[in-house]
């Protein structure tokens, strides 16, 4: 076995960090029979040195992050700051310096993987990054390495916990989104700005990484079309429920049926609730894979917090590690189908429209008149009254989301629609 130990910086030691830094300490032993050598937490670097971290040596504890990633003697870094920068250039010095890196940066990756592959591989050093995306979840690697003889299809589910928490509750509570995510932030779920969870930017980054492994083409943040969960209602939980339905916060990203280009997309949507991701409740997330060869695969669990994502980033430390002792190199982008990212017009499925109309004869028949004409199918048709006024609700057969925008535009002029309350696609079927 080697004797001089692999040397690790890290760079960030919040809630994930430094739950990384505890285990590399309390598990050290186990850590090195399952790599074949020592491996030695040689730095920290952080941004406020005077915060009490419990468990964490002090003398490791350094402001200046350039400096621990180009002293020369570390093989591994691990990322846990977030964000773009600096944690692109302090990336990419480790490259330049021979290290290889371990990262749960979910916004960086999928803003700019293409870069940060060709720079690691460039330096012959690998780039790892299992914690960007669902937590303690495998599945990177599944898609990156098990199924790498096989062809994905589609890859469907829950990968934001924030979100789920609060669908969860206002489905199961009968609490307005406003109550909901006032619970999830007194639990720690969400965030003082929950604008990333709530808008689906979190999300959608997920969503680009995982359309990238899983179709083998280039998908950014900016390819993946976003809605998040701020404009659903308590109206939409209850009449998704007369449906025999739920509502999620859905990443979804497909390949055409032809083959010629791929969709990624993340919004609300009402989903059976005979499909398996109907039944993950509170914050948990879980991800559907449907393969040529495979079938269908779901992986579920914790998507988040300290000790979840410091296990897949562990998982990826060990994998690194491995490499560095071997002299290779694991998997990297692997990106020759150079499929296209198809508009989210040119996304078929079925939709959900809730119409505030007046209470009168031939109401439905103009409204079904809109829908034939722009040649969308209506499925079924439930309308209420009351004092003068009603309410319409439409769900179609499948039709591509340009047809079903059109559809809507129109219906807004109609001097007999009112408003156009709520649009929600309808997943899993």
């Amino acid at each position: 076995m080697r004797t001089r130990p692999l040397k690790v910086a890290l760079l960030g030691c919040g809630v994930v960090g430094s739950e990384v830094a505890r285990i590399m300490t309390t598990h050290a032993d186990d850590l090195t029979a399952r790599i074949g050598a020592p491996v030695e937490l040689a730095g920290i670097a952080v941004r406020r040195p005077d915060r009490v971290r419990e468990g964490v040596p002090a003398e490791l504890v350094t402001t200046d992050a350039t400096a621990l990633v180009k002293r020369g003697d570390i093989d591994v870094v691990i990322e846990v700051i977030g964000g773009i920068e600096p944690a692109r250039k302090l990336i990419t010095t480790a490259f330049e310096q021979g290290a290889s890196v371990v990262s749960a940066n979910k916004a960086l990756v999928a803003a700019d993987g293409a870069a940060l592959h060709a720079a690691a591989e460039e330096h012959g050093a690998d780039l790892y990054y299992e914690a960007a995306v669902a937590g303690a979840i495998p599945l990177v690697r599944p898609l990156r390495e098990s199924l790498a003889g096989d062809k994905v299809n589609r890859v469907l589910g829950i990968v934001n916990g924030t979100t789920n928490f609060i669908l969860d509750k206002m489905d199961t509570s009968g609490a307005g989104y406003s109550e909901a995510l006032d619970e999830a932030t007194a639990l720690g779920y969400a965030e003082a700005d929950p604008t990333a969870d709530v808008e689906g930017f979190d999300a959608a980054a997920k969503a680009a990484i995982l359309a990238g492994i899983a179709f083998h083409t280039r998908v950014t943040i900016d390819d993946v079309h976003r809605e998040g969960i701020t404009e659903v209602t308590a109206a939409d939980i209850a009449s998704a429920k007369r449906m025999g339905c739920t509502v999620k916060l859905l990443a979804i990203c497909e390949r055409a049926a032809d083959g010629a280009s791929v969709t990624a997309r993340v919004h609300p949507a009402m989903i059976p609730l005979t499909h398996p991701l109907a039944s993950v409740r509170e914050a948990y997330n879980a991800v559907f894979v449907e393969s040529e060869a495979a079938g269908q695969l779901m992986f579920y669990g914790p998507g988040a917090g300290g000790s979840p994502t410091a296990s897949a980033v562990l998982g990826d430390l060990v994998a690194v590690c491995r490499n560095k002792l071997s002299e290779a190199t694991g998997p990297g982008e692997s990106a020759y189908t150079q499929l296209p990212v198809s508009p989210m017009g040119e996304v078929v499925t079925r939709y959900h429209i809730s119409l505030d109309v007046a209470d009168k004869p031939g109401v439905l028949a103009q409204v079904a008149m809109v829908f034939a004409e722009h040649g969308v199918s209506i499925d079924t048709v439930r309308q209420q009254g009351k004092d003068g006024e009603a309410s319409l609700v439409v769900v179609t057969h499948r039709a591509a989301d340009a047809a079903l925008s059109s559809t809507v535009e129109a219906l807004r002029n109609l001097d007999t629609v009112r408003g156009v309350a709520s649009i929600m696609r309808v997943e899993g079927e």
